[in-house]
């Protein structure tokens, strides 16, 4: 997953640096809704209290629930067991690691199990980029991507496997969405999640960098409450427009199978001549893939961004807001 080196980056907060990582957080989720849709929509990983399995366990919440809060949890346990064997495998499979081992977690993640095992290594000391807050939209993540997502980009396997099931004599109830694969499906909606949880709450450095470079602008908004006008301030229209029409394209063409141009020598052997032809329809459907940041990847971020700014004088003096408003070092 796409990540900012906090230790070593000179400016965070630079918006060129932001969007770069945002830009390429695109492509994280849109190869990962990709894989999620060749699965179909299997409901039952989402809904609370219907595995006998779980309540056994004395869990009641949904499979996606325990998967994250289990792998989270194992993840932790293990590198207290085995932790120099290990740390460099694990490493490699994003946020939940780096939750266990550092705390607290890099200023860009943000967990979804609030009761993960004490950390193997002391905390690093991460330098000071964001305003102390505590704002975490990952229930509303969680809810948005299983209630209004999932359905949607698996919506073609859902279909492909009613009619495999039909064909083998499987009607009604039983013909529709479930194949069973919950593991698989739950494995890529973590990646999936973790993805657009970290592009939501970079929101909070877009709104730090701009609070900065201009504070008079922010703080009489901040001051006497004023959500639209710190949302027009935060706000550009060409640039999610410009997003979105990126998005499009990027979603279009990861979506396709790419065909290789070849011809047949004398000697019978094949020569690849170029690449261009595509095999195939779409993957995924692309429309649902921009939906999902139009109407609600975008307004979330910026309900993020707005809350922080509504917070960005939390614990300041009178002194210090008004060094702020003159532009002044606060020391």
């Amino acid at each position: 997953m796409q990540s900012q080196n906090f230790m070593l980056v000179e400016d965070p907060l630079s918006l060129e640096r932001i969007r770069s990582v945002l830009t390429r957080l695109e492509d994280t989720i849109i190869f990962s809704l990709i894989e999620r849709a060749q699965f179909a929509h299997n409901p039952r990983i989402y809904q609370r209290g219907v595995f006998n399995e779980l309540k056994d366990l004395g869990f009641t919440g949904s499979w996606l629930e325990w998967f994250l809060k289990e792998t989270e949890t194992f993840h932790g346990e293990l590198l207290q067991l085995c932790f120099i064997e290990t740390l460099t495998i694990m490493i490699s499979k994003g946020t939940t690691i780096h939750q266990t081992i550092h705390s607290p977690y890099s200023p860009d993640e943000y967990p979804f199990t609030s009761d993960l095992p004490k950390p193997v290594l002391p905390p690093l000391s991460f330098p000071t980029i964001l305003h102390p807050n505590n704002i975490n939209a990952n229930p509303s993540i969680l809810s948005f991507y299983t209630r209004a997502i999932v359905p949607r980009i698996t919506r073609r396997a859902t279909l492909s496997l009613s009619t495999l099931k039909r064909a083998n004599g499987i009607v009604g109830d039983d013909e529709f969405e479930d194949d069973g694969n919950y593991g698989s499906a739950a494995t890529i909606d973590v990646e999936v999640v973790q993805a657009i949880s970290k592009r939501v709450h970079y929101g909070k450095f877009v709104s730090e960098s701009k609070f900065i470079e201009n504070p008079a602008a922010f703080i009489p908004h901040i001051r006497k409450p004023n959500r639209k006008a710190l949302e027009e301030l935060i706000t550009k229209p060409e640039v999610e427009r410009k997003l979105l029409v990126r998005l499009q394209k990027k979603a279009a063409t990861y979506a396709q199978d790419i065909g290789i141009d070849t011809e047949i020598l004398p000697d019978g052997s094949p020569k690849i001549t170029g690449y261009g032809g595509v095999n195939g329809s779409a993957k995924i459907d692309v429309d649902g893939v921009v939906d999902l940041y139009e109407s609600y990847i975008i307004p979330l971020t910026k309900e993020v961004e707005v809350e922080y700014l509504l917070h960005r004088l939390d614990s300041l003096s009178e002194e210090e807001i008004e060094k702020l408003a003159k532009d002044e070092q606060i020391v």
